[in-house]
């Protein structure tokens, strides 16, 4: 049975925290921390106890529209700076986030309720990105043309593409506010962002470092309220040059919609259904440390989760069986207990949803190995789960799980499990383990994903373009790909005859 820890006191779990000034309650636009006009404010729950944790000011259009203005006031005098001022700032908001790791970490896991371990990480991880940029920034260089007409200098620079709206989701609370922002920040343009009303925690404790790290009044605003309106003013008001979204395909699309009037650049990440495939020349042990980390990560609310597991025929009952023996010792508790490894889920409607693909899998025919119901750590928490022979038709085939409810479907083939990989909508990431060098290579290129993970797991950071294919989102973030989206082009021709 699943190990249960005992659940720390909410408050005293709540008195760790260092600086209680990173614990805020109001939004953040134009350098002041602002109520609503009505004083309407939400709840924000830690979803391990349903205990409360703060309530939030809710703004409205109203207020959005005072930090649009507020964005495009600052506009100029941020975007004039040097990037090497700028990496200044940005240099110091990375230094006194990794100061307050702690307190950071603590507000994200009372909000979140991921473990507090991996809270730590995902500081480090949102550091990074402000760290990365504010080196990149630096590196926006012009480029020279060779020209084609006579008595002609031609130069091609990039420059600010200007006010930039970031709307991030719950699950990477701190880590999807810096990837997006530190890129837009360290190009010069200014940001108005949205966090989740289930996690606006992280991202205020975010703006009152940046304040503290001397960003400049209305270049960086934080607007907590109702996603609907917020994001809506977002993306009618014409002065928003570029939308930055982390969240579902679905929400993508409505969006992408409401930002066509007025041309917006457009930078998405939306949902994935990754595959994970493992060949018969895998060793049993790295596969199952690569499945149970490819899974369970986040609890399995992550869109880099390997939702399908294809395992070849020959090693199939070997691996289910260690699979099954790891997943069982996997412990579930609160994020604060010693050795959580799952936490609980959002919300409602995500156990409500993986409840329902469990059912709906069953009923298709599949067995169900071990866990399959709600944990008694509390209503939010659901049991890892092992599926295997799973049929084709099951919703969790063709959607995103978004919970501890691991897959398995064998195959025969190479051409079979790669038709079965990409036989989806979506084109996140893949994860394949082989120790097949040719076959590495032929993966690699036969497989529909932005990313591919070969033998391991972690491979996201500030160098590189994170991104996916097909209906897994437009654009990269993190490289030097992840700051020009926040860039336009200008091309100069000068007339040097005498």
């Amino acid at each position: 049975m699943t190990a249960v820890f005992a659940r720390p006191d909410f408050h005293q779990a709540l008195s760790r925290l260092k600086d209680r000034h990173l614990l805020r309650d109001l939004a953040y636009c134009d350098g002041r921390w602002t109520s609503a006009a009505d004083n309407k404010s939400f709840e924000v729950t830690d979803p391990a106890s349903g205990a409360t944790v703060a309530w939030v000011a809710s703004l409205g259009a109203a207020e959005t529209t005072a930090a649009i203005d507020a964005a495009s006031r600052a506009l100029p005098a941020w975007r004039g700076l040097l990037p090497q001022e700028r990496a200044r700032i940005l240099r110091k908001w990375y230094e006194l986030m990794l100061a307050a790791k702690d307190d950071l970490a603590l507000i994200m896991t009372l909000e979140q309720g991921k473990p507090l371990p991996e809270s730590l990480g995902e500081i480090d991880y949102a550091a990074s990105f402000v760290e990365w940029y504010a080196e990149e920034g630096k590196r926006l260089n012009a480029e020279n043309v060779t020209s084609h007409l006579p008595g002609a200098e031609m130069i091609v620079r990039r420059e600010a593409l200007g006010v930039t709206a970031i709307v991030t989701p719950w699950n990477f609370p701190s880590a999807m506010v810096t990837r997006k922002a530190a890129a837009a920040l360290a190009a010069g343009c200014t940001v108005v962002a949205h966090p989740s009303s289930e996690t606006p925690l992280s991202a205020l404790a975010l703006a009152e470092l940046g304040e503290r790290a001397g960003i400049p009044a209305g270049v960086f605003n934080v607007v907590t309220g109702d996603a609907a309106v917020i994001v809506g003013r977002l993306c009618e008001d014409d002065r928003v040059r570029a939308v930055s979204f982390t969240g579902s395909t679905g929400i993508g699309r409505l969006i992408a919609a409401q930002c066509a009037p007025t041309m917006k650049r457009l930078v998405m990440e939306l949902g994935g259904h990754a595959p994970l495939i493992i060949f018969e020349d895998a060793d049993i042990e790295q596969a199952v440390k690569i499945a149970i980390d490819a899974k369970f990560a986040t609890s399995g609310q992550d869109c880099l989760a390997a939702n399908r597991i294809f395992v070849h025929r020959s090693i199939a009952q070997r691996f289910e069986q260690a699979f099954a023996s790891r997943i069982r010792q996997l412990k579930v508790g609160d994020g604060f207990s010693a050795d959580a490894e799952i936490g609980p889920l959002m919300h409602e409607r995500a156990v409500a949803k993986v409840e329902e693909q469990v059912e709906d899998a069953v009923k298709r025919g599949a067995k169900l190995i071990t866990g399959g119901k709600r944990h008694k750590a509390g209503k939010l928490f659901y049991e890892p789960t092992l599926l295997s022979n799973i049929p084709a038709d099951a919703l969790i085939m063709h959607e995103e799980t978004f919970g501890p409810v691991a897959g398995i479907t064998v195959f025969d083939t190479e051409e079979e499990v790669v038709a079965k990989a990409n036989d989806t909508e979506y084109g996140l990431v893949a994860y394949v383990v082989t120790a097949n060098g040719a076959r590495q290579m032929r993966l690699g290129r036969a497989l529909e994903y932005g990313m591919v993970a070969i033998n391991r797991v972690k491979i996201t950071g500030g160098p590189i373009p994170f991104g996916g294919w097909k209906q897994s989102g437009i654009g990269r973030e993190g490289s030097r790909h992840g700051i020009e989206a926040f860039t336009e082009l200008k091309y100069l021709c000068i007339d040097t005859a005498a």
